[in-house]
């Protein structure tokens, strides 16, 4: 619906007022309900929106080492826009009008730091080079018979899964909550949310879904939608889902696995596939994987960006290690499928559910396409089993900390991304870090606080 068709739709359904959102920093949504009226008159100007949104972090607490905005400029507002193409209505409230908004120009210009307008920028560049890019995003969570109040008053602790015991790809255990789980498949169909399918994982209450594939900037729209669709959803179910990558030491981590492929520009052929080839997979994937591995240590805080990312990234766990790719491998950071020219694809496993899609997509599509612009050879082998043992393979950074000093200090982060967005983002990452630091745990007081 173009702008004239969006406008006579509020009008004839007599529709008072529309939401708005936009993804932080951390990929959390903000934004506002607005009236009919102030929603027309800035659909051509833009909106003015306080700029303290990528100046605090995902507690609201401001940041002190970051320049685009602070107490020294005075928090002023910055022009967002609203992105017409990502209307619809949210069924669990009465079809409320929805869009999503970025802080650019619609030409990937803008504010810098504004995630989706970063991902704008490079889907555009991969268009100028010809290619297509087609994702899609994957998510694991937990989900809790807890609500806001009862997490704070538990302190976190003692919390309820939905369902108790190990049960991946259960059917019993959704047909115990079946009111939940048609609500998460139907009403998120509803919101332009489209799942190829919906399953338990091993875990209490743990849900995976895979998002059907759409073109890079719409594909990380619906990630984010998603997760704060499931949330909103689950809370009128009395549930608290969680996208924790590691919520419980005992217990596996929550992934948020991208799959994506390039197409010729008309879509009609995958260009990550090649039947001729011994392996099926094409010369120009071979360059987009050698190009992932390579920028990887590079940028590995926009697939990992929180203290508790980490905590999944350990052997054994279904999550990888190491700087590793493979055929159709669930040990590898990469896992490349090569079935038919239909399915060929990569799956980027290093994400978590904790991701921001927007960062998460671009630093998978950048680095691709660093590989493919520089001809890179893949020079790491493909692992044959279990990629946990390969001692010789280099391993990724153990934590937030040292994998933000390693991308604040790249040039290829810069050459990827922008000096202006680096130099935000890995401020607002160590600054995640630092905060981490200042805790005493839970483990330190039973260890050292009377024996030691």
């Amino acid at each position: 619906m173009d702008k004239a068709q969006i406008v006579k739709y509020l009008l004839d359904h007599d529709i008072q007022k529309v939401k708005f959102a936009f993804a932080d920093i951390d990929g959390i949504l903000r934004g506002k309900t607005i009236h009919r009226k102030k929603f027309i008159d800035g659909l051509d100007e833009g909106y003015g929106f306080c700029d303290v949104v990528f100046g605090w972090d995902s507690s609201d607490v401001i940041y002190d080492n970051a320049a685009v905005t602070g107490w020294h400029t005075g928090f002023p507002d910055r022009l967002c826009r609203i992105d017409l193409n990502t209307f619809r209505t949210i069924p669990w409230e009465q079809d409320l009008p929805f869009f999503l908004a970025d802080f650019g120009t619609g030409d990937g210009g803008g504010l810098p730091v504004c995630p989706r307008t970063l991902l704008r920028r490079i889907e555009k560049e991969c268009e100028d080079a010809g290619f297509h890019p087609e994702f899609s995003q994957e998510f694991e969570w937990f989900n809790f018979k807890e609500s806001p109040d009862s997490l704070q008053d538990k302190d976190f602790n003692g919390l309820r899964p939905l369902s108790p015991g190990m049960f991946g790809y259960s059917i019993l255990r959704p047909s115990q909550h079946s009111a939940f789980y048609h609500d998460v498949f139907d009403l998120l169909g509803r919101f332009d949310i489209i799942l190829e399918g919906l399953h338990t994982e091993t875990g209490p209450g743990v849900y995976e879904a895979a998002i059907l594939h759409s073109k890079v900037l719409r594909s990380a729209d619906k990630a984010v939608l998603f997760k704060s669709g499931v949330k909103e959803i689950a809370s009128r179910h009395g549930i608290v889902a969680s996208f924790m990558a590691k919520w419980n030491a005992e217990l596996p981590g929550c992934s948020g696995h991208i799959h994506q492929s390039l197409w010729s520009s008309d879509q009609k052929k995958n260009l990550f596939y090649e039947a001729g080839a011994s392996d099926r997979i094409s010369e120009l994937f071979r360059h987009y994987i050698a190009g992932q591995l390579y920028c990887l240590p590079h940028i590995l805080p926009m697939f990992a960006p929180t203290v508790n990312s980490f905590k999944r990234l350990v052997e054994g766990t279904w999550a990888p290690t190491t700087l590793s790719w493979g055929y159709d491998n669930r040990t590898t950071a990469l896992r490349a499928l090569n079935g038919t020219e239909k399915s060929a694809r990569l799956e980027t496993r290093v994400p978590g559910s904790d991701c921001n899609p927007y960062l998460a997509m671009a630093a998978a599509l950048a680095s691709g396409l660093y590989g493919i612009k520089n001809k890179l050879s893949l020079e790491i082998q493909a692992t044959k089993g279990n990629a946990y043992q390969e001692k010789d393979v280099q391993r990724l950074p153990s934590n937030l900390g040292a994998a933000t000093e390693a991308m604040s200090n790249s040039t290829i982060a810069s050459d990827l991304f922008g000096k202006a967005f680096v130099e935000h983002f890995t401020a607002t990452r160590m600054w995640e870090w630092s905060q981490y630091e200042k805790q005493v745990s839970k483990w330190e007081l039973k260890r050292y606080f009377e024996g030691i």
